[in-house]
């Protein structure tokens, strides 16, 4: 048994802030994740032309700015090179390939009782902390919904985590079944190599560029109501997209910061998928009613054949899976129950960081004010 102050379950971008937040402050802690690297997400379940959505500026992790040289939009590749370093500027040290089997709250102890396994040597861990922090991210594992007649399509499905390139699907159909960014940005990576490309847009969304984004964000911080930035770009939206509704896409009536802070949902950041959209080389389809054999039906009647299917229909957290006595943070989703920016503190020392939804930044609010907390906590109560 390894009795910690500060046990951190997960060494993606969420938990390596945290443990950098605490080496800050002198706090020990012991970090451990499931996967054999830190960062998995970004190094093994995303498509190879990936670049941050935002700027720069508001993708840095916690004490540690980008090399000067940095480009505005952060290709995947640097953006890994700038973890590697941020481990090793702070001294990381994660336990990797260890998965949390469970997790409760010992209210004999006042401590949190976790239960490991060690995939490497097959060996159980049993952890005791005073802290834990969920660090698991909300990107834990994909979702496939169920669409009738979908386990007897003969052809490959594979969720947008396992999608890399163009380059398996040359001369094939493919259907994309979901239209945030991954799913646009996956269809354009097709369609523009020559691939046979449909898009399923289920739900209104906003198209922006990079830029416009940018602007807002720098116009939100610098005091200006929410409302009043939204309307700003979704007019100069208007003016560089025009009217998207005779392609399929439909705009929310709430604006594309206000529906990012009410609900997580972004807006889609513009590569081009709609200029392809425009002329013919990206179909856009409806909601599936169902499958048979390798063709699609759609409920407004229409009908295609593909050879594969990629399904960008999100992820969820699997934190409920292993924790226990999580009530007082996490609902049934294993999502945080309170709003930003009050949702990263529970009962008895439990905290989460990277839940919230807000990217990289809230990664950053998250880490900073859970290791503020614990060592005011700490400083409080005394020897461990």
């Amino acid at each position: 048994m390894e009795k910690v102050l500060v046990l951190i379950v997960g060494a993606g971008p969420s938990g390596l802030a945290v443990a950098a937040c605490l080496s800050e402050l002198s706090i020990p802690y012991c970090i451990i994740e499931r996967e054999d690297c830190s960062a998995s997400l970004w190094r093994k379940r995303t498509y190879d032309r990936l670049k941050l959505h935002l700027a720069k500026e508001f993708c840095e992790l916690p004490h540690m700015s980008y090399p000067r040289d940095t480009p505005t939009y952060i290709p995947k590749e640097q953006f890994v090179r700038y973890v590697d370093a941020y481990v090793d500027h702070f001294n990381i040290f994660p336990k990797y390939s260890t998965s949390v089997e469970s997790c409760k709250y010992d209210e004999v102890s006042n401590c949190w009782d976790v239960m490991a396994h060690d995939k490497v040597t097959g060996l159980e861990i049993e952890y005791t902390a005073r802290f834990l922090v969920v660090a698991t991210g909300e990107n834990s594992e994909g979702i496939i919904p169920e669409i009738p007649g979908l386990h007897d399509f003969p052809g490959e499905v594979i969720h947008s985590s396992s999608y890399k390139s163009w380059n398996n699907y040359a001369g094939k159909g493919v259907l994309v079944v979901g239209c945030g960014n991954s799913g646009m940005e996956i269809a354009y990576d097709l369609a523009s190599h020559g691939v046979e490309t449909s898009v399923v847009i289920r739900s209104p969304l906003h198209v922006m560029t990079k830029g416009l984004i940018n602007l807002g964000m720098k116009l939100f911080n610098w005091r200006l109501p929410l409302k009043f930035v939204d309307f700003i770009l979704v007019t100069f939206a208007n003016i560089r997209f025009g009217d998207l509704s005779k392609y399929g896409i439909v705009r929310p009536n709430m604006g594309p910061l206000l529906l990012k802070a009410k609900t997580g949902r972004s807006a889609v950041i513009d590569v081009g998928t709609i200029e392809l959209i425009k002329k013919g080389f990206i179909k856009v389809l409806g909601p599936i009613s169902r499958i048979r054999r390798n063709s699609v039906e759609f409920e407004d009647g229409k009908e295609c054949s593909y050879d594969s299917i990629v399904f960008a229909t999100g992820y969820k957290s699997t934190a409920n899976r292993w924790l226990k006595n999580g009530e007082s943070m996490l609902n049934n989703n294993g999502m945080p129950k309170r709003e930003f920016p009050n949702h990263w503190k529970g009962g008895n020392g439990l905290y989460c960081v990277g839940l919230a939804m807000k990217g990289l930044a809230g990664i950053s609010h998250d880490a900073k004010s859970v290791a503020a907390d614990i060592k005011y906590i700490v400083d409080s109560m005394g020897p461990f």
